[in-house]
């Protein structure tokens, strides 16, 4: 917070596509589509209209024992986008999805009569939200370490296979880091309720994208040993890697799938969890304390929300989103890996879909010096709101971003990278 003395908040006078407008007119690109959830932009003029419509109607009736035409029109588009699970559960916010799937799979074990299945996995580097069971099961030390001895303790793989795109070999055949993964597995296989993964991307511990292959391999080792897979593509769901679901990079079928932030490109606060017949059919019975599933949520359902979120996935689908992501792939590649050779400041530039990322190269004493911080302060002046990742720059725009707009935001991250970095390894100049 005393960061505010020297850098205070930016005061935001309107958005409009990918462009957020500060007070006084200065314009600035999205880089991150303000924490990856505004995937259609700011300020979607038929997003704006299903949101007016349905503000005539009714903005929220409680959602126990209720249900009206836009929930049901939403659900129905939400169970088409992963073959079997066509069984919706709706809450708020992200956090709130991962802990209603941590929740559901572990009834779900107690149900089938195993009780001694009480456990979970993730994987390094995971982050699966700010809740206490899903940051308990992230492994962000900066989320994590002030409350370490109150969090679930739970099993983390590593050695994962990452890759730099999809053109990586390891992309496609991960079979040499396997055995190592599986022996660990293989030590956890009677006590787990389920894993939990950030499909091909995780986010939050540095935009790190790993091998399908993984990910193929490891749903296959939780079906034969009986336990869910969580998919959470809270991030990575509704076109950001390219595809409607980053699951379908490795044509896996999940037990639940998590889904938020671009569900209403980011108008309003929803979240889903999408799950299928076989866990529906534990909880289906006479009332019963032991197969209810109790989570109550002020907010399920809510009307503004679905209505927003119902638009915003024919929008994908009718302005064939997915594919304009697929084309800018390589343009961002192209566009990153620029930056890395002009500056020689930047390595392992990596990308897949609407996502591109590098490592800042820092000297020993920039090290402690918050560049990242500092670079991020010099593109908001610069015209980009470019906030790294620790030392991990990356941009995450708005999926259907302008081509001169991503060509501004090169230039803009090239000139703050140097200016920045040049000046810290430059100490004859003090300017």
């Amino acid at each position: 917070m005393k960061d505010y003395l020297s850098f205070p908040p930016a005061i935001i006078n309107s958005a409009y596509g990918s462009i957020i407008e500060l007070q006084g007119g200065h314009q600035v690109i999205d880089a991150i589509s303000s924490w990856w959830c505004k995937s259609l932009g700011h300020n979607h003029p038929r997003l704006k209209r299903a949101l007016s419509t349905q503000l005539e109607r009714f903005e929220h009736v409680i959602f126990a024992n209720s249900t009206h035409e836009v929930i049901i029109m939403l659900s129905e588009k939400l169970a088409k986008l992963c073959s079997g699970l066509n069984k919706v559960f709706y809450a708020s916010d992200g956090s709130s999805a991962v802990e209603i799937s941590l929740k559901m799979a572990l009834q779900a074990q107690k149900i089938r009569g195993f009780s001694e299945r009480n456990q979970f996995t993730a994987l390094q580097n995971s982050y699966h939200g700010e809740t206490f069971m899903a940051l308990g099961l992230s492994d962000v030390g900066l989320y994590r370490q002030p409350y370490e001895a109150q969090l679930v303790q739970p099993h983390f793989i590593n050695h994962i296979p990452y890759v730099s795109s999809r053109e990586d070999p390891l992309w496609q055949d991960c079979s040499s880091y396997w055995p190592a993964i599986e022996q660990q597995l293989d030590q956890q296989a009677s006590v787990l309720a389920a894993i939990i993964v950030e499909p091909i991307v995780q986010g939050a511990g540095g935009m790190l994208i790993y091998s399908q292959d993984f990910l193929r391999r490891l749903r296959q080792w939780t079906t034969t040993h009986h336990i869910y897979l969580i998919a959470d593509e809270i991030m990575t769901g509704l076109g950001r890697t390219g595809l409607a679901l980053a699951c379908q990079h490795a044509q896996i079928q999940p037990d639940f799938i998590c889904l938020s932030k671009g569900l209403t490109s980011g108008w309003l606060p929803m979240s889903a969890v999408l799950t299928h017949h076989d866990i529906y059919d534990l909880f289906y019975a006479d009332y019963s304390i032991e197969k209810n599933f109790l989570h109550s949520h002020t907010f399920s359902g809510n009307a503004l929300a679905a209505a927003v979120a119902l638009e915003c996935l024919t929008i994908l689908e009718e302005e064939n989103i997915y594919s304009q992501v697929q084309q800018k792939e390589l343009i961002l590649k192209k566009l990153m890996q620029e930056v890395a050779d002009v500056t020689e400041k930047l390595t392992n530039v990596r990308t897949i879909g609407a996502i591109v990322a590098a490592d800042l190269i820092l000297t020993e004493a920039q090290k402690n010096q918050r560049c990242d911080f500092q670079i991020f302060q010099e593109a908001i002046r610069q015209g980009a709101w470019l906030r790294p990742l620790g030392n991990t720059i990356y941009w995450l725009p708005p999926l259907n971003i302008d081509i001169a707009l991503l060509e501004k935001l090169q230039y803009v991250t090239m000139m703050s990278v140097r200016r920045i970095l040049s000046k810290k390894s430059s100490p004859q100049n003090t300017n």
